[in-house]
Protein backbone atom coordinates (compact mmCIF):
# COMPACT_ATOMS: atom_id res chain seq x y z
CA UNK A 1 0.00 0.00 0.00
CA UNK A 2 2.63 2.63 0.64
CA UNK A 3 3.93 1.74 -2.66
CA UNK A 4 1.09 2.58 -4.33
CA UNK A 5 0.43 5.77 -2.11
CA UNK A 6 3.66 7.21 -3.06
CA UNK A 7 2.53 6.53 -7.02
CA UNK A 8 -0.44 7.84 -6.89
CA UNK A 9 1.21 10.92 -4.84
CA UNK A 10 3.82 11.43 -7.90
CA UNK A 11 1.42 10.95 -10.63
CA UNK A 12 -1.05 13.54 -9.01
CA UNK A 13 1.68 15.76 -8.15
CA UNK A 14 3.42 15.88 -11.25
CA UNK A 15 -0.32 16.64 -13.30
CA UNK A 16 -0.75 19.39 -10.33
CA UNK A 17 2.67 21.46 -11.21
CA UNK A 18 1.54 20.96 -15.26
CA UNK A 19 -1.63 22.55 -14.36
CA UNK A 20 0.31 25.34 -12.12
CA UNK A 21 2.09 26.06 -15.30
CA UNK A 22 -0.24 26.34 -17.72
CA UNK A 23 -2.65 29.24 -17.85
CA UNK A 24 -2.60 29.94 -21.31
CA UNK A 25 -5.02 33.34 -22.78
CA UNK A 26 -8.08 32.66 -24.74
CA UNK A 27 -7.72 32.15 -28.80
CA UNK A 28 -8.18 34.81 -30.80
CA UNK A 29 -11.80 35.28 -32.51
CA UNK A 30 -10.41 35.17 -36.00
CA UNK A 31 -6.81 33.83 -36.76
CA UNK A 32 -7.18 30.55 -34.79
CA UNK A 33 -3.24 29.55 -34.25
CA UNK A 34 -3.50 27.31 -31.55
CA UNK A 35 -6.29 24.95 -29.89
CA UNK A 36 -6.01 24.02 -26.11
CA UNK A 37 -7.16 20.72 -25.29
CA UNK A 38 -7.71 19.73 -21.45
CA UNK A 39 -6.65 16.16 -20.25
CA UNK A 40 -6.56 13.57 -17.50
CA UNK A 41 -3.65 10.81 -17.34
CA UNK A 42 -5.92 8.12 -18.47
CA UNK A 43 -7.47 6.22 -20.88
CA UNK A 44 -6.41 7.06 -24.89
CA UNK A 45 -4.60 10.89 -23.90
CA UNK A 46 -1.17 10.18 -23.56
CA UNK A 47 -1.37 7.23 -26.47
CA UNK A 48 -3.09 10.33 -28.66
CA UNK A 49 -0.99 12.46 -27.79
CA UNK A 50 2.71 10.46 -28.59
CA UNK A 51 1.12 9.40 -32.07
CA UNK A 52 0.75 13.29 -32.16
CA UNK A 53 -2.80 12.45 -33.98
CA UNK A 54 -4.23 15.56 -33.21
CA UNK A 55 -1.18 17.68 -33.91
CA UNK A 56 -1.08 16.29 -37.73
CA UNK A 57 -4.70 16.55 -38.21
CA UNK A 58 -4.48 20.13 -38.23
CA UNK A 59 -0.65 20.79 -38.90
CA UNK A 60 -2.19 21.96 -42.61
CA UNK A 61 -4.50 24.72 -41.13
CA UNK A 62 -1.14 25.88 -39.45
CA UNK A 63 -2.90 24.97 -35.57
CA UNK A 64 -0.69 24.41 -32.69
CA UNK A 65 -1.90 22.03 -29.93
CA UNK A 66 -1.50 22.24 -26.58
CA UNK A 67 -1.92 19.78 -24.25
CA UNK A 68 -3.22 20.95 -20.93
CA UNK A 69 -3.03 18.76 -17.56
CA UNK A 70 -5.88 18.50 -14.67
CA UNK A 71 -5.67 15.72 -12.19
CA UNK A 72 -9.56 15.71 -12.05
CA UNK A 73 -12.65 17.19 -13.81
CA UNK A 74 -13.56 20.60 -11.81
CA UNK A 75 -10.33 22.30 -12.36
CA UNK A 76 -10.37 21.59 -15.95
CA UNK A 77 -13.95 22.68 -16.80
CA UNK A 78 -12.97 26.33 -14.60
CA UNK A 79 -10.18 26.22 -17.30
CA UNK A 80 -12.56 25.87 -19.85
CA UNK A 81 -15.60 28.38 -18.29
CA UNK A 82 -12.43 30.97 -17.92
CA UNK A 83 -11.35 30.29 -22.10
CA UNK A 84 -8.25 28.93 -20.82
CA UNK A 85 -8.76 25.68 -22.29
CA UNK A 86 -11.02 25.10 -25.59
CA UNK A 87 -11.84 21.66 -25.25
CA UNK A 88 -11.39 18.95 -22.13
CA UNK A 89 -12.51 15.79 -20.59
CA UNK A 90 -14.62 14.62 -17.71
CA UNK A 91 -16.72 12.70 -15.51
CA UNK A 92 -20.59 12.73 -15.40
CA UNK A 93 -20.27 15.14 -12.21
CA UNK A 94 -18.59 17.90 -12.62
CA UNK A 95 -20.39 20.02 -15.73
CA UNK A 96 -23.36 19.61 -13.62
CA UNK A 97 -21.62 21.59 -10.86
CA UNK A 98 -20.32 23.53 -13.65
CA UNK A 99 -23.94 24.62 -15.53
CA UNK A 100 -25.31 25.47 -11.76
CA UNK A 101 -22.57 28.07 -12.04
CA UNK A 102 -22.95 29.70 -15.51
CA UNK A 103 -20.34 28.06 -17.05
CA UNK A 104 -19.68 29.11 -20.49
CA UNK A 105 -19.61 25.72 -22.05
CA UNK A 106 -21.26 22.97 -24.11
CA UNK A 107 -21.47 19.28 -23.62
CA UNK A 108 -20.42 18.38 -27.54
CA UNK A 109 -19.86 14.43 -27.45
CA UNK A 110 -20.16 11.12 -24.68
CA UNK A 111 -18.22 8.54 -24.06
CA UNK A 112 -20.51 6.12 -22.74
CA UNK A 113 -18.73 3.57 -20.11
CA UNK A 114 -19.15 -0.10 -18.93
CA UNK A 115 -19.07 1.30 -15.58
CA UNK A 116 -16.13 -1.04 -14.41
CA UNK A 117 -13.64 1.85 -14.13
CA UNK A 118 -14.76 2.86 -10.71
CA UNK A 119 -15.90 1.23 -7.66
CA UNK A 120 -16.02 1.52 -3.82
CA UNK A 121 -13.39 0.28 -1.77
CA UNK A 122 -12.73 -0.63 2.06
CA UNK A 123 -10.10 -2.13 3.55
CA UNK A 124 -9.99 -5.93 3.10
CA UNK A 125 -10.78 -6.56 7.03
CA UNK A 126 -13.55 -4.43 7.25
CA UNK A 127 -16.98 -4.98 9.09
CA UNK A 128 -18.41 -3.08 5.52
CA UNK A 129 -19.42 -6.07 3.67
CA UNK A 130 -22.34 -3.54 1.51
CA UNK A 131 -23.01 -0.28 0.93
CA UNK A 132 -25.58 -0.29 3.61
CA UNK A 133 -22.82 -0.91 6.30
CA UNK A 134 -21.65 2.85 4.99
CA UNK A 135 -24.23 4.17 7.29
CA UNK A 136 -21.98 6.37 9.83
CA UNK A 137 -19.06 6.06 8.18
CA UNK A 138 -16.70 8.11 6.72
CA UNK A 139 -16.00 8.01 3.21
CA UNK A 140 -14.13 9.58 0.84
CA UNK A 141 -14.31 11.23 -2.81
CA UNK A 142 -13.43 14.09 -4.76
CA UNK A 143 -16.25 16.77 -4.40
CA UNK A 144 -18.14 17.58 -7.75
CA UNK A 145 -16.44 14.34 -9.21
CA UNK A 146 -17.88 11.56 -11.18
CA UNK A 147 -16.78 9.30 -7.70
CA UNK A 148 -19.12 11.63 -5.89
CA UNK A 149 -22.10 10.76 -8.46
CA UNK A 150 -21.10 7.34 -7.76
CA UNK A 151 -21.04 7.68 -3.83
CA UNK A 152 -24.56 9.02 -4.06
CA UNK A 153 -26.52 6.52 -6.82
CA UNK A 154 -25.07 3.94 -4.54
CA UNK A 155 -26.89 5.41 -1.48
CA UNK A 156 -29.88 5.71 -3.08
CA UNK A 157 -29.93 2.22 -4.43
CA UNK A 158 -29.13 0.70 -1.13
CA UNK A 159 -32.10 2.93 0.77
CA UNK A 160 -29.63 5.37 2.70
CA UNK A 161 -29.74 9.15 2.10
CA UNK A 162 -26.31 11.69 2.00
CA UNK A 163 -26.66 12.31 5.46
CA UNK A 164 -26.47 8.53 6.90
CA UNK A 165 -22.92 9.15 5.84
CA UNK A 166 -19.73 11.88 6.40
CA UNK A 167 -18.57 12.54 2.81
CA UNK A 168 -14.95 13.47 3.33
CA UNK A 169 -14.26 15.38 0.25
CA UNK A 170 -10.49 14.58 -1.43
CA UNK A 171 -8.09 15.00 -4.38
CA UNK A 172 -7.07 11.32 -5.40
CA UNK A 173 -3.88 11.61 -3.99
CA UNK A 174 -4.72 13.01 -0.94
CA UNK A 175 -7.80 10.61 -0.45
CA UNK A 176 -5.09 7.57 -1.02
CA UNK A 177 -3.64 8.96 1.93
CA UNK A 178 -6.20 9.29 3.82
CA UNK A 179 -7.78 5.77 3.03
CA UNK A 180 -3.65 4.15 3.85
CA UNK A 181 -3.46 6.03 7.01
CA UNK A 182 -6.86 3.95 8.30
CA UNK A 183 -8.87 8.06 8.54
CA UNK A 184 -11.33 6.60 5.66
CA UNK A 185 -14.00 4.09 6.45
CA UNK A 186 -14.84 3.69 2.27
CA UNK A 187 -12.91 5.52 -0.75
CA UNK A 188 -14.68 5.86 -3.86
CA UNK A 189 -12.20 6.41 -6.63
CA UNK A 190 -11.77 5.43 -10.07
CA UNK A 191 -8.90 4.20 -12.88
CA UNK A 192 -6.16 3.88 -12.80
CA UNK A 193 -5.91 4.39 -8.38
CA UNK A 194 -9.15 2.15 -8.50
CA UNK A 195 -6.81 -0.55 -10.03
CA UNK A 196 -3.48 0.52 -8.42
CA UNK A 197 -5.41 0.06 -5.06
CA UNK A 198 -6.88 -3.10 -6.05
CA UNK A 199 -3.47 -4.94 -5.73
CA UNK A 200 -3.38 -4.26 -1.64
CA UNK A 201 -5.84 -5.47 0.85
CA UNK A 202 -8.62 -3.94 -0.11
CA UNK A 203 -12.25 -5.08 -1.12
CA UNK A 204 -14.79 -3.45 -3.82
CA UNK A 205 -18.49 -3.37 -2.32
CA UNK A 206 -20.00 -2.27 -5.40
CA UNK A 207 -18.60 -0.70 -9.01
CA UNK A 208 -20.06 1.79 -10.90
CA UNK A 209 -21.66 -0.42 -13.19
CA UNK A 210 -23.92 -2.14 -9.97
CA UNK A 211 -25.47 1.60 -9.58
CA UNK A 212 -26.11 4.18 -12.16
CA UNK A 213 -25.10 4.33 -16.03
CA UNK A 214 -22.23 5.94 -16.30
CA UNK A 215 -20.98 8.24 -18.87
CA UNK A 216 -17.74 10.59 -19.85
CA UNK A 217 -17.98 13.85 -21.68
CA UNK A 218 -16.16 16.03 -24.36
CA UNK A 219 -17.21 19.72 -23.73
CA UNK A 220 -16.22 22.76 -25.37
CA UNK A 221 -15.69 26.54 -24.42
CA UNK A 222 -19.12 27.74 -25.76
CA UNK A 223 -18.00 31.10 -27.15
CA UNK A 224 -14.99 28.76 -28.82
CA UNK A 225 -17.20 26.20 -30.29
CA UNK A 226 -19.62 29.72 -31.22
CA UNK A 227 -16.34 30.63 -33.72
CA UNK A 228 -14.46 27.16 -35.01
CA UNK A 229 -17.66 24.87 -34.56
CA UNK A 230 -15.90 22.74 -37.96
CA UNK A 231 -12.83 22.54 -35.35
CA UNK A 232 -15.22 21.01 -32.53
CA UNK A 233 -16.49 18.79 -34.76
CA UNK A 234 -12.89 17.73 -36.46
CA UNK A 235 -11.56 17.25 -32.29
CA UNK A 236 -14.44 14.51 -31.68
CA UNK A 237 -13.77 13.16 -34.61
CA UNK A 238 -10.27 12.50 -34.12
CA UNK A 239 -10.76 11.29 -30.92
CA UNK A 240 -13.85 8.87 -31.58
CA UNK A 241 -11.07 7.43 -34.21
CA UNK A 242 -8.72 7.10 -32.12
CA UNK A 243 -11.26 5.64 -29.40
CA UNK A 244 -11.66 2.58 -32.43
CA UNK A 245 -8.09 2.27 -32.61
CA UNK A 246 -7.73 1.72 -28.95
CA UNK A 247 -10.22 -0.96 -28.57
CA UNK A 248 -7.74 -3.47 -30.65
CA UNK A 249 -4.43 -1.68 -29.18
CA UNK A 250 -4.51 -2.56 -25.50
CA UNK A 251 -0.84 -2.82 -25.31
CA UNK A 252 0.30 0.41 -26.54
CA UNK A 253 -2.42 2.45 -24.48
CA UNK A 254 -0.93 0.71 -21.47
CA UNK A 255 2.80 1.75 -22.57
CA UNK A 256 1.88 5.06 -23.25
CA UNK A 257 0.09 5.50 -19.55
CA UNK A 258 3.07 3.79 -18.26
CA UNK A 259 5.46 6.05 -19.65
CA UNK A 260 3.23 8.84 -19.18
CA UNK A 261 2.63 8.35 -15.30
CA UNK A 262 5.09 6.00 -14.32
CA UNK A 263 2.41 3.53 -12.48
CA UNK A 264 2.98 0.12 -12.86
CA UNK A 265 2.31 -2.17 -15.80
CA UNK A 266 -0.12 -5.07 -14.37
CA UNK A 267 -2.58 -2.21 -12.99
CA UNK A 268 -2.44 0.06 -15.69
CA UNK A 269 -3.16 -3.01 -18.13
CA UNK A 270 -6.41 -4.01 -15.91
CA UNK A 271 -7.54 -0.90 -15.50
CA UNK A 272 -7.18 -0.43 -19.71
CA UNK A 273 -8.80 -4.01 -19.68
CA UNK A 274 -11.98 -2.62 -18.36
CA UNK A 275 -12.37 0.50 -20.20
CA UNK A 276 -15.17 0.87 -22.98
CA UNK A 277 -13.29 2.90 -25.70
CA UNK A 278 -15.97 4.97 -27.39
CA UNK A 279 -17.27 8.19 -28.72
CA UNK A 280 -20.25 9.58 -29.43
CA UNK A 281 -22.74 12.11 -30.08
CA UNK A 282 -24.88 13.34 -27.26
CA UNK A 283 -27.78 11.38 -27.59
CA UNK A 284 -30.99 12.03 -26.23
CA UNK A 285 -30.88 8.55 -24.08
CA UNK A 286 -27.79 10.19 -23.09
CA UNK A 287 -28.79 13.38 -22.00
CA UNK A 288 -31.57 12.05 -20.04
CA UNK A 289 -28.84 9.99 -18.04
CA UNK A 290 -27.12 13.16 -17.28
CA UNK A 291 -30.04 14.58 -16.37
CA UNK A 292 -31.12 12.50 -13.55
CA UNK A 293 -27.56 13.15 -11.96
CA UNK A 294 -28.04 16.29 -12.59
CA UNK A 295 -31.76 16.32 -10.75
CA UNK A 296 -29.82 13.89 -7.81
CA UNK A 297 -27.38 16.65 -7.17
CA UNK A 298 -30.13 19.17 -6.68
CA UNK A 299 -32.53 16.89 -4.91
CA UNK A 300 -29.78 17.22 -2.23
CA UNK A 301 -29.43 20.54 -2.05
CA UNK A 302 -25.76 20.16 -3.48
CA UNK A 303 -26.40 22.32 -6.53
CA UNK A 304 -28.53 25.93 -5.68
CA UNK A 305 -31.07 25.50 -8.72
CA UNK A 306 -32.41 22.83 -11.67
CA UNK A 307 -30.52 22.35 -14.08
CA UNK A 308 -31.53 21.43 -17.47
CA UNK A 309 -28.99 19.69 -19.55
CA UNK A 310 -30.18 19.81 -22.91
CA UNK A 311 -29.75 23.67 -23.11
CA UNK A 312 -26.16 23.15 -23.48
CA UNK A 313 -25.92 20.02 -25.57
CA UNK A 314 -24.26 20.66 -28.78
CA UNK A 315 -25.31 18.79 -31.78
CA UNK A 316 -22.49 16.39 -33.95
CA UNK A 317 -22.75 14.37 -36.90
CA UNK A 318 -19.62 11.95 -36.80
CA UNK A 319 -17.97 11.98 -39.78
CA UNK A 320 -18.04 15.87 -39.64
Amino acid sequence: MQQTRRALIGALAIALLTMAGAAPSPAAADDLKEVRIGFQRAGIFPATKQRHTVEDAFKSRGIDVKWVEFAFGPPLLEALNTGNIDYGYTGDAPPVFAQAARANLLYVAALPSAGKNEAIVVPENSPIKTVADLKGKRVGFAKASSSHNTTVAALEKAGLSYSDITPVYLAPADAAVAFAGGNLDAWTIWDPYLALVEKGKVRVIVSAKDVHEANAFFLANRDFTAKHPDVVAKLNQIFADESVWATSHHAEIVKALHESTGLETEALTRAVDRTQFLVTPVTDKVTATQQTVADRFHKLGLVPKPVDVKEIVWTWTPGS
